[in-house]
């Protein structure tokens, strides 16, 4: 007879999409904190038609095309969940309506600072049609940026010139839970196609403001000037969508970029809302939406140990790519980095109440633990054999876990608190 609890976890987003099994003693208290969406029902295509014909704040989108010569569509990258390919066939219909040429089309990866974008992320993200039909760049934070003027808050805004000689700016992106708040919206351009000097003012004066945390919107700072650089930049429409714990779309908001966001947001405080479980010995805590991105994970899990005593945590990176090149906020040697890594609390140690932190990864990345802690103080492991045989030696018969399915896009509103790590 078996008796072993069971969880199992979504992996390998973007490369099969596929489940890893856990298992614990029949001894332990086990409880798996499943977001409230996360069987929420796929959009059909009546539905997404809906959105694009009733659009918050605006025009259609074929309705502002009419007249217009040089269109930008700026979508993410694959940090981010969003099923980029599905929505845009939409988007070019609303834009063949208007009569917008294919070569008078391109598409700009908002990469911000991280890493570019290959032929190979690009037909993941955008479907092979796109790539034999349109032109597609990388996004490129060191240079070809237009300067647009200062925000209120002082930080000087500049943008990628391609997409400022676009007479009509479209971005693809959706709404999660982030460190600054919620991602989606405005963020499309910063950090998406700012300039490392606009990206770097921005992070590093505002983001540890009392009013910046996971799931905060109202008097966000770091959020208010992200929105008045986008402002600054003309971005025209934005696409976002909410999504599943099988990266489905569930709900879609098309519109001006503020208010559908706004909208949006409303939508996904309760969709992404997951129940707070306390004072647990371990957290096991996956990384599926942004497994490449395993720094967001932390803040999430950590309410969740024992605040006395502490406790396991261990993060599920499952992923062949590694952790994702960020030019502004990971390591390039032992005691070197880009612009923002030298200022984080956790090049000196472990995350909150961690008394140990196990990353389990078949797919080993050492230097991607530079996200989250010292490498010497990272224990890694390549199956959860391992983890389960280390676990069971130290706590017994008895051990109170909370496994997090997707702790990159899932929150806990009780314990929302102000950011701790530095993200794009």
């Amino acid at each position: 007879m078996d008796n072993r609890k069971k969880a199992v976890l979504p992996v390998l987003a973007w490369y099969g999409d596929e489940e890893l099994e856990l298992d614990f003693p029949n001894s332990w208290d086990v409880t798996v904190c499943a977001m409230k969406g996360r069987n929420a029902p796929p959009l059909s295509d009546a539905d997404i038609r809906k959105a694009f014909a009733r659009p918050i704040g605006m025009k259609t989108i074929r309705e502002l095309a009419r007249g217009k010569k040089e269109v930008a569509i700026l979508f993410d990258d694959l940090s981010r969940p969003t099923p980029t390919a599905q929505l845009v066939p939409y988007i070019l219909e609303e834009l063949a309506a208007a009569g917008i040429p294919d070569d008078n089309i391109r598409f700009i990866a908002a990469i911000g600072a991280h890493g570019t974008m290959n032929g190979i992320d690009f037909r993941k993200k955008l479907g092979d049609e796109v790539m034999s039909r349109f032109l597609v760049y990388n996004h490129n934070p060191y240079e070809n940026c237009t300067p647009l003027g200062v925000t209120r808050h002082g930080t000087p805004i500049s943008v990628n010139s391609e997409f400022m000689k676009c007479d009509l700016k479209i971005g693809i992106g959706a709404i999660v839970p982030h460190p600054y708040g919620f991602g989606g919206g405005c963020k499309i351009i910063l950090p998406g196609v700012a300039s490392m000097d606009t990206i770097s003012s921005n992070h590093n004066r505002l983001v540890f403001h009392k009013s910046v945390g996971i799931g905060k919107l109202e008097e966000n700072v770091i959020l208010d000037d992200i929105i008045e650089s986008a402002r600054l930049a003309g971005l025209d429409v934005k696409v976002d969508a909410i999504v599943n714990l099988k990266r489905e779309v569930t709900a879609l908001f098309v519109g001006d970029p503020v208010e559908e966001h706004r909208e949006g947001v409303k939508v996904a405080r309760e969709h992404y809302a997951t129940g707070l479980i306390r004072d647990a010995d371990i957290v096991v805590a996956n990384c599926f939406s942004k497994a490449n991105e395993m720094l967001l994970a932390p803040p999430v899990a950590a309410p969740l140990l024992s605040p006395k005593g502490g406790g396991d945590m261990v993060l599920v990176a499952v992923t062949p790519e590694g952790q994702i090149h960020h030019y502004f906020d990971r390591s390039f040697g032992k005691n070197l980095g880009g612009q923002g890594w030298g200022s984080l609390c956790r090049k000196n140690g472990l995350p909150q109440n961690t008394k140990k932190l196990t990353i389990l990864a078949p797919y080993p990345d050492r230097v991607g633990a530079d996200w989250v802690a010292p490498y010497q103080m990272v224990h890694w492991a390549r199956s959860w054999h391992e983890v389960i045989g280390d676990l069971e030696k130290r706590y017994g018969n008895k051990a109170k876990v909370a496994v997090i399915p997707d702790a990159t896009v899932q929150y806990f509103p009780e314990a929302a608190v102000a950011c701790e790590v530095c993200a794009d």
